[in-house]
């Protein structure tokens, strides 16, 4: 009997296959960073593939339910809803980011929120892309989009990029997109489509040492 990481891992492998236009040759966990790779190396800009990621996530709940969410919990119960996409979060995403867990985290203002945060251990997704513009392009940026605007849940993510952890804070409403620091982050020096710079909203190349594709 598939499991709920089989199931899920079967349905976001077709949502990506259906926003690249073709599937991976590939099985299992490769055929998503493959096909993650493919979206986010296409020749176009930072901004669109954060918006086909947006998209690709949409698309995996029933249309009325994001909206729903936002007018009935949201809304009314900000905290609670902060504490439950919380532990949904942590529930159901393991295949895909690795081992995590609910934890409390500042809300922004320096008090502690207990259960509204997630803690990656160790992001998988991010470790087996090698590549930071993944990161802020087909995760971190979208999925902050998506829980601002469709579910009406403020999400801040931040990533580390040394030890490959990720905090999830929601209720925390997240920095602007240019503004934010995991855009300084370095190169990494296996990155895959390091070389593969698309500058978007920018005249000049980013400096060196900085992730080419991690531009706002």
């Amino acid at each position: 009997m598939p499991t709920q990481a089989h199931i899920s891992h079967d349905c976001y492998r077709r949502k990506m296959a259906a926003a690249v236009g073709h599937d991976s040759p590939k099985q299992g966990y490769a055929a998503i960073i493959d096909l993650t790779r493919e979206l986010n190396d296409a020749p176009n800009t930072p901004a669109d593939t954060q918006a086909a990621t947006v998209s690709i996530l949409k698309s995996l709940f029933p249309p009325w339910l994001p909206g729903a969410f936002a007018v009935m919990f949201s809304k009314p119960f900000p905290a609670f809803s902060a504490r439950l996409n919380a532990w949904a979060t942590a529930v159901t995403c393991q295949w895909l980011m690795g081992p995590c867990s609910v934890v409390a985290v500042d809300d922004g203002d320096g008090q502690p929120k207990a259960g509204q945060g997630v803690k990656v251990e160790r992001c998988r997704y991010l470790e087996e892309s090698g590549c930071a513009s993944v990161c802020l392009n087909s995760c971190k940026f979208p999925t902050q989009r998506f829980f601002m605007e469709d579910m009406g849940l403020p999400l801040t993510m931040t990533p580390n990029y040394d030890d490959f952890s990720c905090e999830f804070a929601f209720g925390r409403t997240p920095p602007e997109a240019f503004r934010d620091p995991a855009l300084e982050t370095a190169c990494f020096a296996n990155c895959p489509t390091r070389h593969k710079a698309r500058l978007h909203k920018s005249k000049e190349r980013p400096p060196e040492q900085q992730c080419p594709g991690a531009v706002a």
